[in-house]
């Protein structure tokens, strides 16, 4: 696919600012809103005109989406996509606004894939500062769905060199190169990749410079081949996770052939966990609870920190793996600490710190939205965010 048609998805329209009107309206869905200051788009719109419109100019970097299903009107490498002439936007969801892979109207219905059409819901690419926010969303619909590896791409610069995994990992969200969004409130759920990272994959391609940053976020029912089945930090990569819920996610749910390509399967014998950090990346991860995964957080990377966490009965059946289901399987340990663990194994490595963390604690009890509700507690795991409550999103 060239890039002319790949970008037919985003050219519906062009969208300019019209200032002096409260709001105009356009063919396409997409409109520039005066008195707020921000571009809209509603269903039926393109949420890509709308980031391109934002991207050229200079005093409007909002866009608010209105509640409704986004799905993608080509096949192509992401639903919507971030890059550096992108960097300072705010993609806001404005009610229950749903971006999926999915478009069985033009997806192949004998493909295993089906009904994906995208690798990515959404890309972030090179360029990206935490000043780029995606806000209130829920993620869905990857299905292991690949336009091919090769040199090109309609999502990113030709300057950027590309792995396989930039095509194959993250069909929720993929952040590669130098890309460090912040993302909040968002829901990333049922996803399928292979061979990794479902719900995201972040992929810094050597030193970061910065942390790509998740608050309030939720991830739920993401499946992968191999490792990582909600988050996947690889080689060299960075993120902050603050007040995350981790639950239902799935990895190992087949052969490792990636490793079996390159010397060696990935912890074969207890699998990944919901999340996996690869060598030389780092997750410093607060207020998080990790329950009801296949595993909790498989770590071999450097000066991770687990604060104020919960790990709770990490294991749900569905992989390959034959050992034992665990908590935390990481290499130092040293990182977590005011967490409470328990499990059927806690502590898969022995590295962790007994005296500043508690093991075997009573039931958290959790309520439907897996907030504890016995009093221990009351300072450690997962809350869900407030609201919004603005006038804006009533527009």
């Amino acid at each position: 696919m060239n890039r002319r048609a790949f970008l037919r998805m985003a050219a519906a329209a062009t969208v300019v600012p019209v200032r002096g009107l409260a709001q105009r309206d356009t063919t396409d869905g997409v409109a520039f809103d005066a008195a707020a200051h921000a571009y809209r788009v509603r269903p039926g719109g393109s949420i890509q005109a709308a980031l391109e419109a934002a991207a050229a100019d200079s005093a409007n970097k909002i866009v608010y989406v209105h509640a409704g299903t986004y799905r993608p009107a080509a096949h192509g490498q992401a639903l919507i996509w971030f890059n550096g002439r992108h960097d300072g936007i705010t993609l806001e969801a404005v009610g229950e606004v749903v971006l999926t892979a999915a478009n069985p109207a033009i997806a192949d219905n004998k493909a295993p894939s089906f009904p994906a059409v995208v690798n990515h819901v959404v890309y972030f690419g090179d360029g990206i500062s935490t000043k780029t926010v995606l806000r209130g969303f829920r993620i869905t619909g990857a299905n292991n769905y690949t336009t091919g590896t090769g040199v090109r791409s309609p999502i990113e610069s030709d300057d950027i060199r590309k792995t396989p995994f930039f095509y194959l990992d993250g069909g929720g969200i993929k952040i590669y190169a130098n890309a460090y969004p912040t993302i909040e409130r968002v829901e990333v759920v049922g996803n399928y990749t292979s061979p990794c990272g479902a719900g995201v994959s972040v992929e810094h391609l050597g030193r970061p410079l910065d942390a790509a940053v998740f608050r309030d976020c939720i991830f739920r029912d993401n499946r992968t081949q191999v490792t990582g089945a909600a988050f996947d930090l690889l080689h060299g990569s960075r993120a902050t996770l603050d007040n995350c819920l981790f639950v239902g996610n799935i990895a190992n749910l087949g052969v490792d052939y990636v490793g079996l390509l390159t010397g060696g399967e990935y912890h074969p014998e207890h699998g990944s966990g919901a999340m996996t950090v690869f060598e030389r990346s780092r997750a410093e991860v607060s207020r998080c609870t990790f329950t009801g995964n296949w595993a909790g957080v498989d770590d071999n990377g450097t000066d991770s920190t687990y604060v104020k966490s919960i790990f709770w009965n990490n294991r749900l059946k569905g992989g390959i793996s034959t050992g034992a289901r665990y908590e935390i399987d990481i290499t130092d340990g040293r990182g977590v600490r005011e967490s409470f663990i328990h499990g059927e194994t806690n502590d898969l490595r022995g590295t962790i710190d007994r005296a500043v963390n508690t093991f075997d604690p009573p039931d958290p009890r959790f309520d439907a939205q897996f907030v504890p509700q016995a009093p221990e507690y009351r300072a450690v795991g997962y809350r869900p965010a407030a609201a919004a409550s603005h006038s804006r999103t009533s527009r």
